[in-house]
């Protein structure tokens, strides 16, 4: 049936006129949570407007937060949280420093990964979210372009058409930056490895949040360091008090924290509490090593600073990628170490050198051509839907007294169960189902968070995930609270 045309009322422009009825069938209920909209032609041919009519009607409804799209599927009618879980509390870890044993992480984190497993548990975004195509056809062009470049060892630092675009698109983060400030790397990880390397020696402490993403405990551990927990709060990120309380007691050579949204709580400090971190660090002339690879994630599309931006005596090693933006597998980041350039540089050229020009060279383009901020608007909402769509399952299919993060970017989430619940029993059962999930000790130096774990919201929405989320729901419902084994579960 062909819907009555839409007409343009008096000071109201035809896309919004648009816009507002298909608003008035969400709210009517005709079209409900996770329904799809009619496609941008389908609506064109029914409203008798055009195509570009339509197009502006859409990002109008998802810039109310009504609908979202979804990469070559259209646009769906957004889920709608009406009563969140309750949320964890602070954590409370034991306060002392601790080697790190990260060989229970390694040997899940090599599993996270494996061909038909539902990737629950690695923090890995959907091939389907990156551009792919215009990736692709850049990396063409850049070598077609710069066929010495791209297979030649480039300069040290990195070429300078990627460190200008880093610098430029570092202001949304507060940073004043030159081209010349900037490292290029091969990923966060190794400028976060890079830059603990320059400012500790073996045996030294790092202050990190509690719980605290693994792969910096994996760092941690390779140089021979120690790991102090610091309590860390699901929304506000480290507690100041307890950092200042550690330093004073000359305990702490460097700090390492993901500031934005970090992973695993979902945490982001707020400016004023980054501004008195720094003030701390700068007090006691301690270096901190900052993860900001989430920092352009937020559902909300302001982009909060980077801790560096209230950097005035090059104390902070600044971190991050386009690994969880733009393309995971070129493997281009960038470290902005302050006064401790110098060293990082001379240790990136002792490790592997240089990194690959035709993938930096790519990166470059892709952040220059525009192309960007529009991928970054379609991706920010797709997490957003997704951690939205992911909690709402939580809700469903877990026990009422599941406790779950709010983040508000990234795409992760931590769920905390009663504390008799047995993480790694649960990773055991539903790895046996092709389900990974991430047990919390992964990401505690100390051996905590055995009754939590990670869920990763990176990937697109679909039965299968929706289907793993409650066998997820019936092995936690299942599981023996005496002896934390699970009783055969008989499933459809």
């Amino acid at each position: 049936m062909k819907a009555r045309p839409v007409e343009k009322s008096p000071g109201v422009n035809l896309y919004e006129e648009v816009a507002n009825r298909i608003q008035s069938l969400i709210k009517e209920g005709t079209l409900k949570p996770g329904d799809r909209i009619p496609s941008v032609r389908k609506m064109h041919q029914q409203m008798s407007v055009s195509i570009t009519t339509v197009l502006e009607a859409y990002r109008l409804l998802e810039d109310r937060g009504l609908i979202v799209a979804r990469p070559q599927s259209g646009y769906y009618v957004r889920h709608i949280l009406s009563l969140p879980p309750a949320e964890p509390t602070s954590s409370t870890p034991p306060g002392l420093a601790c080697n790190v044993d990260i060989s229970m992480a390694f040997r899940i984190n090599t599993v996270l990964g494996e061909p038909g497993m539902i990737k629950l548990g690695a923090a890995v975004p959907d091939p389907e979210l990156f551009p792919l195509a215009a990736l692709n056809r850049l990396m063409g062009q850049v070598m077609r372009q710069n066929p010495e470049v791209c297979h030649s060892y480039n300069a040290l630092p990195g070429l300078e058409p990627l460190r200008h675009e880093v610098a430029r698109r570092l202001m949304d983060a507060g940073c004043s930056l030159t081209p010349d400030q900037i490292l290029i790397v091969n990923g966060t990880t190794e400028g976060m490895y890079l830059s603990l390397r320059a400012i500790t020696k073996p045996g030294d402490t790092v202050a990190i949040e509690s719980p605290s993403y693994y792969g910096l405990l994996e760092i941690l551990q390779s140089l021979h360091l120690k790991a102090l927990e610091l309590p860390t709060h699901p929304r506000e990120g480290l507690s100041l008090p307890d950092l200042e309380n550690a330093l004073s007691q000359g305990q702490v050579a460097a700090c390492a924290i993901v500031s934005n949204f970090s992973n695993p709580l979902g945490s982001c400090m707020e400016d004023s509490k980054k501004k008195a971190l720094v003030e701390i660090l700068e007090n006691y002339d301690i270096p901190l090593v900052e993860d900001d690879v989430y920092g352009d994630l937020g559902f909300d599309e302001m982009r909060p600073k980077a801790i560096k931006a209230f950097d005035k005596k090059g104390l902070v090693l600044y971190c991050s990628s386009s690994s969880k933006t733009i393309s995971p597998g070129l493997r281009v980041g960038w470290v902005v170490a302050g006064r401790y350039q110098k060293t990082v540089e001379q240790l990136k050229l002792f490790t592997n050198i240089v990194t690959a020009a035709a993938n930096q060279l790519t990166i470059a383009a892709f952040l220059a051509n525009g192309g960007y901020d529009r991928h970054l608007r379609h991706l920010r909402r797709a997490y957003g839907e997704q951690v939205l769509r992911m909690t709402q399952a939580i809700c469903d299919y877990f026990p009422p007294e599941t406790k779950v993060t709010r983040p508000t970017g990234g795409h992760v989430l931590w769920v905390e169960l009663p504390p008799h619940f047995n993480a790694i029993a649960l990773y055991q059962e539903a790895y046996k189902r092709q389900i990974s999930i991430a047990p919390g000790t992964m990401f505690s130096a100390s051996g905590n968070y055995r009754n939590c774990f990670r869920l990763n919201c990176g990937l697109l929405w679909s039965p299968k995930i929706q289907i793993a989320m409650q066998i997820l729901g019936e092995l936690i419902a299942n599981q023996d609270s005496d002896t934390t084994r699970l009783r055969p579960l008989f499933l459809a």
